[in-house]
């Protein structure tokens, strides 16, 4: 009689996380679908799921108006390049707060997630006038270094927690067999934390891959990425919705092949941190 009730609760279990699941991912599923149809059965009522002339004349279209790999391109510089550099701050910066705190650390951790409390609007005008002042304005660079300190206060907290559970004995050896303390970080401390380290690494590049608030306000045409693309499509005459839709689909279709193959460490890392 146990063991009925345990198969049919892990059944039912099942059944609810794969209807949670659907309705999570049915936005992207839908957006697919209409990519795939002509602007008439796009906006059609009732809509149309699967039984309507399917085309490619929107993904045509995408391509013959805007320059698809180069605002890829940009999507890829500033995700990546950001957060390489902002994993070199917060290494060193989480190994002191979770190894070496000081009377300050806790202070200093709540202040850094305060940050992230803060509507990006607050701090857009100050931003914008800086940028333009020291001619950042629609720069990688620019927009790299809003994404750097955007995230620099998860990447530091994701990797504090997986630090501090790495056993202070094992960092103690190293010291005794002298290692220095950039060795400890690079060839003990690192290897240790690798799952909790990717997983911070794809959250955050996943995060910068899909802002859209400061990359579009701060670029226009040469460092715009991703984001700015699909908001091209938005147009004062009104939304060409499978258009958008193409273009939405071409857009996240990098980071969602990312996250899929990538699941299982992101997972990995945010469930059960660096080391247990």
């Amino acid at each position: 009689m146990a063991l009925k009730q345990s198969t049919g609760k892990r059944i039912g279990v099942t059944v609810v996380a794969w209807v949670v699941a659907f309705l999570i991912f049915f936005p992207i599923l839908w957006t697919f679908i209409t990519s795939f149809k002509s602007e008439v059965d796009a906006i059609a009522m009732p809509p149309k799921f699967l039984f309507f002339n399917w085309t490619l004349e929107n993904y045509y279209a995408v391509q013959e108006r805007s320059n698809y790999l180069k605002f890829a391109y940009n999507s890829i510089v500033l995700s990546i390049g950001a957060n390489v550099v902002g994993l070199l701050i917060a290494v060193p910066a989480a190994w002191s707060m979770a190894f070496a705190p000081g009377k300050r650390t806790k202070d200093l951790l709540m202040w850094m997630l305060s940050t992230k409390m803060m509507p990006a609007v607050g701090a857009l005008v100050p931003i914008y006038l800086i940028f333009r002042n020291l001619h950042l304005l629609d720069s990688l660079f620019g927009v790299g270094v809003v994404l750097l300190l955007i995230n620099l206060p998860l990447l530091i907290w994701m990797l504090y927690t997986y630090f501090k559970e790495i056993p202070v004995d094992i960092l103690e050896a190293a010291r005794m067999d002298g290692a220095s303390l950039l060795n400890e970080i690079v060839y003990v401390l690192t290897p240790m934390a690798v799952p909790g380290i990717a997983s911070t690494m794809l959250l955050a590049v996943i995060l910068s891959w899909n802002e859209a608030f400061w990359t579009l306000n701060l670029t226009t045409s040469n460092a715009a990425p991703l984001p700015a693309f699909i908001a091209s499509y938005s147009a004062p005459e009104g939304f060409f919705w499978a258009k958008l839709s193409a273009a939405s689909t071409l857009a996240i279709a990098p980071i969602l092949i990312l996250g899929w193959f990538s699941q299982k460490q992101l997972v990995r890392g945010l469930t059960f941190g660096a080391v247990k």
